[in-house]
């Protein structure tokens, strides 16, 4: 979907802190943002959320370009347009034809509808909050069970990401650091660099402040990327 996007002409970013581990942008305020510039429009996305909501994330910020509104997200809907953004990406990702046979659970126990979600999430390779809120947006749930569901899928998550954690500091090694950079940057931002940087149009310093790297791994970067 990223590369479909990238291809469309709006460059797709992974930032999911200010710099470090230690400026961690939490994702309750910040799951992604978008620039609705006609030249160069940007979708920055935080990769601090679940891999499973980026795609929903991705697809609101998309929708928030082609209305030509530049926004932040994060939190609940607080105006008409992030609940019309919210609901562009979760028809495209869950279609309201695939509700519309789901039973009403309002009334049901908790442990019930999240084992329900649960399995639609896991069909459809989508993230456990957006399924909460499709089914409390068709009125499959209550605004109180949504709000219990989330609080559930939202602790499990941070367990999750904590043992994560673990295991990363007790594992050896880890991936190459210009794979990753060039991961979370985006094929459409540095190949654009590395054609700039060859013409002469950009030097080694001004790409690396566009990269984000130092100017001495700009082009230990491109050959990477190569």
């Amino acid at each position: 979907m990223r590369d479909l996007v990238e291809a469309a002409g709006i460059f797709v970013l992974l930032i999911g802190n200010l710099g470090s581990h230690h400026s961690t942008l939490n994702v309750e305020l910040f799951r992604g943002f978008a620039l609705a510039d006609p030249i160069a429009p940007f979708v920055v996305i935080n990769d601090q959320d679940s891999e499973q909501a980026w795609s929903f994330t991705l697809l609101h910020e998309l929708a928030h370009i082609w209305l030509g509104q530049t926004g932040v997200s994060g939190g609940r809907p607080s105006s008409a347009i992030e609940t019309l953004c919210n609901d562009v990406a979760g028809r495209i990702l869950l279609p309201q034809v695939e509700l519309a046979s789901e039973p009403s659970l309002i009334g049901a126990p908790l442990d019930r509808v999240v084992a329900r979600i649960t399995d639609i999430a896991s069909t459809r390779q989508v993230s456990y909050s957006m399924v909460a809120y499709k089914l409390y947006r068709e009125g499959v749930i209550d605004q109180d069970m949504w709000t219990s569901v989330t609080s559930v899928f939202r602790t499990q998550w941070l367990k999750l990401k904590a043992a994560q954690r673990d295991r990363a500091r007790e594992a050896d090694g880890g991936p190459n650091y210009y794979v990753v950079r060039r991961h979370k940057l985006g094929n459409r931002l540095v190949d654009l660099a590395k054609r700039m940087l060859a013409d002469g149009a950009l030097s080694p310093s001004k790409a690396a402040a566009i990269l984000g790297v130092k100017p001495s791994n700009v082009y230990s970067l491109m050959n990477g990327a190569a």
